[in-house]
């Protein structure tokens, strides 16, 4: 199973990671923009809430309908597959339009309740206008990029997002620099590059080298499948959307005990979090098709090895990373920034915010084998118990209790202590050890 899960989750890992590339890079070109780095940086950051509830969105549809596939698959129940995936693209244009338009209309309102103040507000509208008009590519080289990876070809769901990733990359310094479009330019690059990974999954799916077939036929929605759709993916759209949500309350108590440079300084620590976060994702992700294929075919004993791996694996990566933040956290943040002001802030914060990073992969572990397993009851309310319920009013509290900004970093590092052992040891329970008896139920479709 380890050698399986691997050859799934070593292309996704890197597709992941490959997919932060889009803002990571804008980032890191924004934040060293001569003389207004630190307040475009402050800027785009401000935007990362809407960039994550579009991104949980399309996981709504994707990381919804990706397992249901694989499940599917391995019933042997193709056209039932065939029909998943074509809802999830009908679901994703249509929530895609009303995003668009709904973001558009009150961009304004929402950038100011995200924390933006006189000075960072310009450099938000300038990067979210421009980033909300592609929110359709956003969303279907997300969300079908997960049934690429459900049929098994992880190495093309790599390619998609690496081609754009590739062209963001090249193309950012010609439209922040050269055309001296600033941080509207770091948005143009993006959108440009999202268009070309969506159009490579639509076409790789409509292609005959996928096992699966995207016809128009299929993509009249079906209120069963939707429903299914929803209840599965709703694990992948809270994870996302809740971190988004953490994201606000954290910038507004920021911006009122800090200013502008410790929301600057969430940003920086929030862009070293995606990146280690995704390696740890994408083995989850790539995970999850197999532990669904074989649990829908009933080998519950390979189950069992996958789960074993999966966890083994997160925490000794957490661990890895875990020692290069607390011993190097300078390094990291002269990517993105080399003011002094800059870097002697985020030093002690990003120690601080990591320092239960290692609890973390268990929580990260438990919610895949949960949603891999189609249990979205369960991945849904530790996704929730960890941001909302115990982060939300951390942030609140803490820091009129004395700790100021620490309170607001802080907060991380205590939810992943209650959140990550809860969800493991009920993951434990309830799932691994059941999977020892063969009277386990069959998940239904």
């Amino acid at each position: 199973m380890w050698r399986v899960i691997l050859g799934m989750a070593v292309p996704m890992a890197l597709a992941q990671l490959v997919n932060v590339a889009y803002s990571i890079v804008d980032r890191m070109y924004i934040g060293h923009i001569p003389g207004v780095g630190s307040y475009a940086l402050t800027g785009l950051g401000l935007t990362m809430p809407i960039v994550s509830i579009i991104a949980a969105l399309a996981n709504l549809c994707g990381m919804g309908g990706g397992p249901l596939c694989s499940i599917a698959r391995g019933q042997g129940r193709i056209d039932y597959a065939e029909k998943i995936m074509a809802n999830a693209l009908t679901m994703l244009l249509i929530i895609g339009a009303a995003v668009t338009a709904l973001f558009l209309v009150y961009m304004e309102p929402i950038l100011y309740l995200l924390g933006a103040s006189a000075d960072t507000y310009s450099y938000a509208a300038d990067y979210a206008q421009i980033y909300i008009l592609g929110t359709l590519f956003v969303m279907i080289s997300l969300g079908m990029n997960s049934f690429i990876n459900a049929q098994g070809f992880a190495t093309v769901g790599m390619l998609t997002v690496l081609l754009g990733a590739v062209v963001n990359i090249a193309l950012d310094p010609v439209f922040i620099f050269t055309l001296d479009m600033g941080i509207a330019g770091a948005a143009v690059a993006t959108v440009i590059s999202q268009a070309l990974s969506a159009a490579w999954a639509l076409l790789f799916l409509t292609s005959r080298h996928a096992i699966l077939d995207l016809h128009p036929k299929n993509m009249l929605l079906s209120t069963r499948i939707v429903g299914r759709i929803l209840a599965l993916g709703v694990t992948g759209f809270v994870m996302c959307a809740t971190g988004g949500i953490v994201q606000i309350f954290c910038n507004v108590q920021l911006q009122q005990y800090g200013g502008d440079l410790y929301v600057g300084v969430m940003t920086v620590i929030s862009s070293v979090r995606e990146v280690v976060f995704m390696i740890m994702n994408g083995l989850s992700s790539g995970a999850q098709p197999v532990l669904g294929y074989n649990y829908g075919a009933r080998c519950h004993d390979r189950v069992r090895q996958g789960i074993r791996f999966v966890v083994v694996a997160n925490v000794a990566y957490s661990v890895i990373v875990w020692l290069i933040i607390m011993l190097l956290p300078r390094a990291l943040v002269l990517v993105f920034n080399n003011e002094q002001a800059m870097l002697d802030a985020c030093e002690p914060a990003m120690r601080m915010y990591f320092c239960g990073f290692i609890l973390m992969s268990l929580q990260m572990s438990g919610q895949s084998i949960f949603v891999g397993l189609g249990k979205s009851r369960q991945a849904v309310f530790f996704s929730l118990l960890r941001k909302v319920i115990i982060v939300v009013p951390l942030v609140l509290f803490l820091p009129g209790l004395g700790l100021g900004i620490n309170g607001v970093f802080l907060s991380e590092p205590i939810s992943d202590l209650i959140g990550g052992l809860a969800c493991f040891i009920t993951m434990y329970f309830t799932v691994y050890r059941h999977l020892a008896s063969d009277s386990e139920i069959q998940p239904s479709l």
